[in-house]
């Protein structure tokens, strides 16, 4: 990975820290050159399942999907996309191989910080101390609230819910991914789409 730094996705990276908290502008400036960019083409993968996971990411544009394999069915978890943080969390904290793939379903620009890198900085100042504690509980909670609304609401609530809060998804993600990601095969969702008027 090489450290390229373009102005508009830093300044992004910027304002999505300081969403968390206010940093002073010369620790934000130094933590910037923690972040090394990743481009990636649809396809490339991020995590593997027994690897490692050293990198706290941030995506700048594109969509990263966060899956498992079970009995080689892939199970979607969790889609990536502007402006968001992520990594596979249990792995990340944990320091355990991942049982999970981040893989990117476009071309996608990410900027990743070590683990150790961030560590170091949030025992030097408090603000980004609890810039990277917010972060890392958002991570676990759109995870934790995706889980609860799979086993709490019935398919076509988590269609309509998933087309109101993100309907870009539909544009830019396969359908067989999208059907997975809501717990349905892709002929289960074709037809609750033809039900509902929706394609």
């Amino acid at each position: 990975m090489k450290t390229i730094f373009q102005t508009t996705h830093l300044e992004s990276l910027k304002q999505k820290i300081l969403s968390y908290t206010q940093v002073n502008d010369k620790v934000l400036q130094d933590q910037m050159q923690f972040y090394q960019r990743m481009d990636l083409k649809k396809g490339d993968t991020l995590v593997i399942p027994g690897q490692l996971v050293h990198y706290f990411f941030y995506v700048a544009t594109g969509c990263i999907y966060y899956y498992k394999l079970d009995e080689g069915e892939q199970k979607v978890l969790e889609f990536y996309t502007d402006d968001i943080f992520f990594t596979d969390l249990p792995a990340y904290v944990k320091g355990t191989p991942s049982n999970y793939y981040l893989k990117a379903s476009e071309a996608t620009i990410v900027y990743a910080i070590k683990k150790s890198d961030a560590e170091n900085s949030f025992e030097k100042s408090h603000q980004l101390e609890r810039f990277g504690r917010l972060s890392m509980q958002e991570a676990f909670m759109k995870i934790f609230t995706r889980v609860e609304r799979l086993n709490s609401r019935s398919n076509e609530e988590r269609y309509l819910r998933l087309l109101e809060k993100r309907p870009d998804l539909f544009q830019r993600v396969p359908q067989y991914l999208i059907a997975s990601y809501l717990g349905l095969t892709p002929v289960g969702l074709s037809k609750l789409r033809k039900r509902l008027g929706k394609g």
